[in-house]
């Protein structure tokens, strides 16, 4: 059977591209030649499949797309207090390139701003890294997010660089307020040239997947960024990713965002999908105008919105089940209870599951817990769960865990706290 995806992708791309609203970036020699009617869109899993559209193999520069990941670099390098010593993430209200400084200490108010994403290009790596060092470091884990090797449009970043005056004044402002202690040309030079890294919608909707899929690169399995870090910079893509449209950007299609005045355009739904786009045409925020409708129409069609309802979580306990008399007494009396827990152990279902065994407890000495049917143990889960377990065996039961995927730990025994052990398991 072929899949119905592309087809109605096509669909999408068909009815949002009738529009030709919008004008290209002029004030970049290269982007204003490039052609309007350029159209591409494509949808990355978090399970490694990548269902693209249109000119999906052009390559363009990837412009201020390339801000959420730099600024997620800087925070793998640093860790977040650092990087917020030198960015705040507080929204500006503002064009990209306006001159958004906290009045007290020069921050720049989030990393989604050029005067932001010009100080988290410099917290990238070591602060003892030269220029060129700096970049390969930024390329390297560009790429990585991308699952490829990318380069850089030379042609781009000269001519860029040759009109980037507010760039450097706004440089030159920084390192005025002691934000960082490069020099201003330096860190305009790495910035641009950052900007100019080549990319397609397919890399950008791996790249944009990566974030959804808490910083593991689906098409690769390697892990870009710790779970913390995509959740940092999802949060900040979803309040400034937009500059002065985020608002409104968030209550019509509510997916975390980041645009590039070449035309890119990328969402990125946590746990769910990485969306990107590409046409040239802008509206008055620097925002591909076709982009814009494509991404409201998926919203729309899909419920992709951040802020859609999801129905009411399933149990984690699928089923309780009686263990089958093994002293061959033939009674009819079990052994004990088997839970068999499904999906995802999070705070939600643990506090469900634990809720069932509080209100309707175990009478028999042995209680199984069957992990076989879970996909997913969470930090809060595992914890929650390891607590239950630990008072279950105060309660004088003797705990077995079956863990097939050894997603709890290997088999042996698994220590619950306060002298407290489980048997574990890897088959029924």
């Amino acid at each position: 059977m072929k899949s119905p995806i592309p087809d109605y992708l096509a669909e999408v791309l068909e009815t949002c591209g009738a529009n030709d609203e919008g004008v290209l970036a002029d004030y970049i020699p290269p982007l204003a030649e490039a052609d309007p009617d350029r159209l591409a869109l494509a949808l990355g899993t978090l399970d490694g499949e990548v269902y693209a559209v249109g000119d999906a193999d052009l390559e363009f520069t990837i412009q201020s797309i390339s801000k959420p990941f730099v600024y997620a670099l800087a925070l793998a390098d640093h860790g977040l207090e650092a990087v917020l010593e030198k960015v705040d993430v507080e929204p500006s209200g503002e064009a990209f390139n306006e001159v958004s400084l906290e009045a007290d200490s020069g921050r720049p108010l989030n990393p989604m701003i050029n005067a932001g994403a010009l100080t988290t290009h410099t917290l990238v790596g070591a602060p003892d890294l030269d220029e060129e060092a700096r970049f390969e470091r930024i390329l390297a884990g560009l790429s990585a997010f991308a699952g490829r090797d990318l380069a850089v449009d030379e042609e781009i970043w000269q001519a860029e660089l040759e009109v980037a005056h507010r760039n450097h004044a706004i440089a030159y402002m920084l390192r005025g307020h002691g934000v960082f202690a490069l020099d201003p040309r330096e860190v305009v030079r790495g910035y641009i040239r950052q900007c100019a890294v080549l990319v397609t919608v397919k890399d950008l909707a791996a790249m944009a997947a990566t974030l959804a899929n808490g910083g593991v690169q689906p098409f690769t399995g390697e892990r870009i960024v710790s779970r913390e870090v995509g959740r940092q910079v999802l949060s900040v893509m979803a309040t400034s990713g937009m500059y002065d449209s985020a608002g409104d950007w968030l209550s019509t299609v509510g997916i975390p965002a980041k645009s590039g005045v070449s035309g890119g355009l990328i969402g990125a739904l946590p746990g769910q999908v990485g969306i990107a786009t590409f046409s040239p045409r802008l509206d008055e925020h620097g925002t591909s105008t076709r982009g814009v409708r494509i991404c409201e129409r998926l919203s729309s069609d899909m419920g992709m919105h951040l802020m859609e309802v999801p129905a009411p979580a399933r149990s984690l306990v699928g089923r309780r089940t009686t263990l089958p008399n093994v002293d061959g007494a033939g009674d009819g009396e079990s052994d004990g209870w088997t839970y068999e827990l499904q999906g995802s152990i999070n705070f939600v279902g643990m506090e469900r599951a634990l809720r069932s065994m509080v209100e309707d407890p175990p009478g028999e000495t042995a209680v199984v817990l069957d992990l076989t049917r879970v996909h997913e143990v969470r930090d809060v889960g595992r914890r929650m769960l390891l607590e239950g377990v630990r008072r279950l065996v105060l309660d004088g039961h003797t705990v077995t865990l079956v863990d097939p995927d050894g997603l709890l730990a290997e088999p042996g025994t698994i220590d619950a706290g306060e002298g407290t052990e489980a048997r574990v398991i890897d088959h029924r």
